[in-house]
């Protein structure tokens, strides 16, 4: 007990120095506090974005390979290469659904299109389109009938509409029951273009057909635009002919027409990018042509945390340094401390104190103004580290809740006016509500690191005491003091 008494008087009777080193750990746990807010905070984040964006494979035409393969010196070549192009063996619905049988795939879903002709409408056409190049080779494999009107894109659910997600197109006008029957039935999204220049509306028939004079009649529940093209020189966008339907309806028209071609594109959710390899070795083994590879989309989300990663980093950082210039300052006042303390030092010596009780005294001291300090430093950072954080991570949290709410309009409106129901959330966006302001950043394992920060900085600030006590002998202390 006597050494907390000793240690006590101690810290009054020496106040301006004692005050200087509170004011030094101040500084420090409150740039740790705040720091570490931000840190836990950015994390927090990253995590929560790494759990919204789905792992997402998708199969791709290995085209470097093909090209390897092919030899286009010659016109022989050129026709090799062609049959072997058209050898490549595409895959099927059922072999979709056998690939996502796999303890790898959590989910998918895929878009199927096929191309028809116009029986009640018009192809949207510029006469100054240039064909002289349709007869170029492409290693593409698409449907046969390219040369037919219209694109008749079969989506199998809302999270595979990718072009309103990343924002290529939106909804301009739609019914109150669209999204209900959009997924279920002989229901179509045209283009604004398509729908003018046939004086389309909403809820008109139109009717499309086959090469073969089939003819398949839909009605018409939305009309969207592609925004993409706004700023394009062309007349028309790539998307006026295309016309937007569920993938069952594709599916019904191939099966009762075999000489229809589609063009099958499926993307599987993943549990994790490291078995991509395990997967694809996994889906040749079911068939799969290794003319195809897999290809995920690990680094469109890494790419889309990078700014939160560099304030995470920032902060990593910034902590580093702060902690690295403090314990060298503690470590110095400290030695210059017991350098000024040397007689009372010999003094306590030479009455019997230990050396282990006086390093324990000068290192309690040091403690009880830490931990004083770091108590004042962690409620100022407290109060002033949601306001830091906010304002840091306020660009991320803007372009988040703009992301979400432009996803929204492109599908033509938030869920509760009609917009679709998307089973794992509009894909690739977390739920931003949750990070309109940070709160609740200094938290308990704020709290505990700072706590292990501030013994730390004791600790190696009083090695200067333990290490100077050690070599003190009393009595050449005292006989330099006379």
């Amino acid at each position: 007990m006597y050494i907390l008494k000793n240690a006590l008087i101690s810290i009054f009777r020496n106040k301006g120095r004692n005050i200087l080193i509170g004011i030094i750990i101040f500084i420090i746990s409150l740039a740790s506090t705040i720091m570490l807010a931000i840190n836990n905070t950015a994390s927090d984040l990253i995590a929560s974005y790494e759990s919204a964006y789905e792992k997402e494979v998708t199969i791709s035409f290995n085209r470097e390979n093909m090209m390897k393969k092919s030899d286009f010196s010659s016109e022989d070549g050129k026709e090799k290469a062609k049959e072997n192009f058209s050898n490549i063996s595409s895959y099927t619905i059922d072999d979709i659904e056998k690939f996502a049988n796999s303890k790898y795939v959590k989910s998918y879903y895929y878009t199927y299109d096929i191309s028809l002709n116009g029986s009640s409408i018009q192809k949207v056409t510029d006469e100054k389109a240039d064909d002289s190049k349709k007869d170029d080779f492409h290693f593409d494999k698409s449907h046969g009938q390219s040369s037919l009107d219209f694109t008749l894109m079969g989506y199998s659910s809302a999270e595979a509409m990718s072009e309103f997600i990343d924002g290529n197109y939106e909804i301009t006008q739609i019914t109150d029951d669209a999204w209900d029957n959009i997924f279920k039935g002989k229901y179509v999204f045209i283009s604004d273009e398509l729908a003018s220049y046939n004086n389309t509306s909403l809820n008109d028939k139109i009717e499309l057909s086959d090469e073969n004079g089939n003819k398949y009649e839909f009605e018409v529940v939305g009309i969207y635009k592609e925004k993409s093209n706004e700023n394009s020189m062309e007349m028309f966008s790539n998307s006026a002919n295309t016309i937007i339907t569920n993938a069952d309806e594709v599916v019904s028209i191939t099966s009762s027409n075999n000489s229809i071609k589609g063009k099958l594109n499926p993307t599987f959710i993943i549990d994790d990018y490291k078995n991509v390899s395990k997967i694809q070795k996994e889906f040749y083994s079911k068939g799969l042509d290794k003319n195809y590879v897999l290809e995920s989309n690990e680094e469109k989300v890494s790419s889309s945390l990078s700014s939160i990663l560099n304030v995470r980093s920032f902060s990593v950082t910034f902590l580093i340094v702060t902690l690295a210039i403090g314990v060298v300052v503690l470590f110095v006042i400290n030695m210059i401390n017991i350098r000024e303390r040397k007689y009372e030092i010999g003094v306590l010596r030479t009455i019997g104190m230990s050396k282990l009780k006086l390093t324990i005294q000068f290192t309690l001291e040091l403690l009880i103004i830490a931990f004083i300090s770091l108590i004042i430093g962690t409620g100022v950072g407290f109060i002033t580290s949601k306001n830091v954080s906010n304002t840091l991570l306020s660009n991320e949290i803007k372009n988040s809740e703009k992301t979400v709410s432009d996803i929204k309009s492109n599908f033509g409106g938030p869920e509760s006016k009609g917009g679709p129901s998307l089973e794992h959330g509009y894909r690739g966006m977390p739920n931003v509500q949750a990070y309109d302001k940070v709160d609740a950043v200094v938290n308990v394992k704020v709290v505990g690191e700072l706590l292990v920060i501030g013994l730390t900085l004791v600790f190696i600030s009083s090695t200067s005491s333990m290490i100077t006590i050690q070599r003190f002998s009393p009595l050449t202390i005292l006989k330099e003091r006379s």
